[in-house]
């Protein structure tokens, strides 16, 4: 699933680059106005792509949820500081 993400952040931040880039070596030949609209919307896409790597997929474990594994579940609670463990 992390793959994926990945492919589709860089796919996207790599159209980003390609409308700013292209927007200001030839678009603004043919339109100056054509290459201020690239920008808008290369201007756009990074934070929907962050959005989209940083989205939570069905099998990805946050902080706060159970696994269901207790001794995961303790290992976890013992460093997010919830429970510590009296030797």
């Amino acid at each position: 699933m992390y793959a994926r993400r990945r492919r589709v952040y860089f796919l996207l931040m790599g159209g980003c680059l390609f409308l700013f880039v292209s927007a200001w070596s030839f678009v603004r030949l043919l339109s100056v106005e054509a290459a201020v609209a690239l920008c808008v919307v290369a201007m756009v896409i990074p934070p929907v792509a962050a959005m989209i790597a940083n989205r939570r997929g069905p099998e990805d474990r946050w902080w706060d949820d159970p696994s269901g594994d207790p001794k995961s579940d303790e290992w976890w609670d013992e460093l997010d500081g919830k429970r510590r463990h009296e030797d």
